[in-house]
């Protein structure tokens, strides 16, 4: 499978990374979870990147992308039923 492929799988974990984040560090503040996410997704893409060949020739720029995917993701998920059910 090629790069694309495997870093879109990877892309497709985002919302049960955060909301397994938010479930495990819930009462810690927003840049911690965030941290935390940011974490398991590295770890997850960092795999990926291994298996694919040393696809990113830029981490900071790849990082920065994740954390903006990261951001849009609680803002979906704040946006959703799945903020009512929280409160």
């Amino acid at each position: 499978m090629n790069f694309v492929s495997k870093l879109l799988q990877g892309i497709s974990l985002l919302p049960a990374i955060v909301q397994g984040v938010e479930g495990i560090f819930g009462a810690k503040s927003g840049a911690n979870k965030k941290a935390a996410a940011l974490s398991f997704v590295e770890t997850a893409v960092g795999a990926t990147d291994a298996l694919a060949g040393k696809n990113i020739v830029d981490p900071g720029k790849f990082n920065d992308a994740l954390n903006k995917m990261i951001d849009g993701v609680v803002q979906c998920l704040n946006a959703s039923v799945w903020a009512e059910k929280k409160q």
